[in-house]
């Protein structure tokens, strides 16, 4: 299933899920390991809730984990989940050139059993954490994260749903059996994910009869959600403050779906 453009606005009046009273959000960085890589990540959490809550995996974009992925983690955290951002690249590592990042991206991306098994050591340190209801997990990624979501989907790990933003939609291997619901935030003028790749996308979500949704924003660039989007000088990226804020109640709207909440 999927909405293009903006068939889910009405998905606006129905974002039910409100931030937390008193939020005490507080944050910790987690040092863990895969294949040998130490690898950095940032823990957000409510410590005023003390009931078990869902749990929400965040993937960076190709900068690596900078100060927005962290800042997207904490207003996880402020809705009540506990969030994890995760490093895919290991030490905490970011930059602001885009070779740069695009060769780490790549490193990553060239070895597709390795970047799901990257992403799914993230996964087990959030279901490790105390307040987290294992049962009920999510992902969600920007860029580079949100194709890494995907994968991560295809691996068949307990996440109820991922959600990608602006990011490049990796299609599933033939048979999967794809347990996650998946919601896809992409930009109409985004020129590195055009609407072929679209398209070709939902077939190949189709043939596996996958639960998804596709909302295009129209007019909005690459990396719409990041407010530093045009400070890196690629005329692809730009940020959107209407895509932004829309695709964030969207991502809320489902979660209340996948994790059952009212």
């Amino acid at each position: 299933m999927r909405f293009h453009w903006m068939a889910c606005i009405a998905l606006l009046c129905l974002a039910g899920t409100s931030a937390v009273a008193h939020a005490e959000v507080q944050t910790k960085e987690i040092t863990y390991s895969h294949d040998g890589q130490s690898l950095k990540g940032v823990l957000a959490w409510d410590s005023s809730v003390k009931t078990p809550r869902p749990g929400v995996l965040v993937v960076h974009e190709w900068w690596g984990l900078n100060e927005y992925a962290r800042t997207r983690a904490i207003k996880l955290a402020e809705l009540g989940y506990v969030a994890f951002a995760v490093d895919m690249y290991g030490d905490g590592k970011v930059t602001d050139h885009p070779k740069q990042a695009g060769e780490w991206a790549s490193m990553i991306r060239g070895n597709t059993e390795k970047w799901q098994q990257r992403a799914l050591a993230g996964l087990n340190v959030l279901k490790e954490q105390p307040g987290v209801d294992a049962s009920r997990l999510a992902a969600i990624g920007y860029c580079f994260g949100g194709s890494t979501v995907l994968q991560l989907a295809f691996t068949g790990a307990p996440v109820k749903g991922v959600v990608s933003f602006h990011g490049a939609l990796v299609s599933p291997p033939e048979g999967t059996k794809l347990a996650s619901k998946v919601l896809i935030c992409h930009g109409g003028a985004d020129p590195f994910i055009p609407a072929a790749a679209v398209d070709a996308f939902a077939v190949s979500m189709d043939q596996i009869k996958a639960d998804y949704v596709i909302n295009v924003f129209g007019g909005a660039k690459h990396g719409f959600t990041n407010p530093d989007a045009g400070k890196y000088g690629l005329e692809a990226l730009a940020y959107d403050a209407h895509a932004d804020a829309r695709s964030w109640k969207y991502m809320q709207v489902f979660f209340d779906e996948i994790f059952g909440e009212k």
